[in-house]
């Protein structure tokens, strides 16, 4: 991180220099390698210090605070507060976007292990139970388009068996049914 230290009507001596260090030891930890540069401004008006900070982050993002104290210790941790409270509030943004960009899949979400398998064999993961109903394969067709599902495993009520409708690449639906 780049620091620009600037005193007006103050000298900036080893010590203060110090002291605004170690107040940005914590900013620095917060942020990682999103913090780019700071801009530290301290004055003295009528016996009062200021500190005025701006924060350059990552992604054209700037935090900044003017506080003042009756001492620079004071007035620089009341000021490494604020923003370190507004980096916070940033960077808490950052990972809730992060969560909602992360990709779902409701197949994974509805896994639940079953059994081990043999090692051997291919691994068997219920996803879901569901209770056939009853229908027409146009009723099933029509419910199949209403869902996102790839298929339908419904009993068939013309020949009373279990039949699987299943979503074709080209948007068309194919129909299995078991031998007689």
């Amino acid at each position: 991180m780049r620091l620009v230290l600037t005193g007006r009507q103050v000298d900036i001596t080893p010590g203060i220099r110090r002291l605004v260090d170690r107040k940005f030891a914590r900013l620095e930890r917060l942020l990682g390698d999103a913090l780019v540069s700071s801009q530290v401004v301290l004055a003295l008006e009528k016996g009062r210090r200021h500190a005025d900070i701006t924060v350059h982050v990552a992604g054209d993002h700037q935090l900044s605070t003017r506080t003042a104290g009756p001492t620079w210790n004071t007035t620089l941790t009341a000021a490494v507060e604020k923003v370190t409270h507004q980096a916070a509030k940033l960077k808490g943004k950052w990972t809730e976007s992060k969560r909602r960009r992360a990709p779902f899949s409701a197949v994974a979400a509805l896994t639940v292990p079953a059994e081990p398998a043999p090692s051997n064999g291919p691994r068997v993961v219920r996803v879901s139970r569901a209770q056939f109903k009853p229908m027409s394969v146009e009723n099933a067709a029509l419910e199949l388009a209403a869902s996102g599902d790839p298929f339908l495993l419904f009993r068939n009520v013309d020949t009373d068996g279990l039949s699987v409708l299943i979503r074709r690449a080209g948007g068309s639906f194919g129909l299995i049914e078991p031998e007689r």
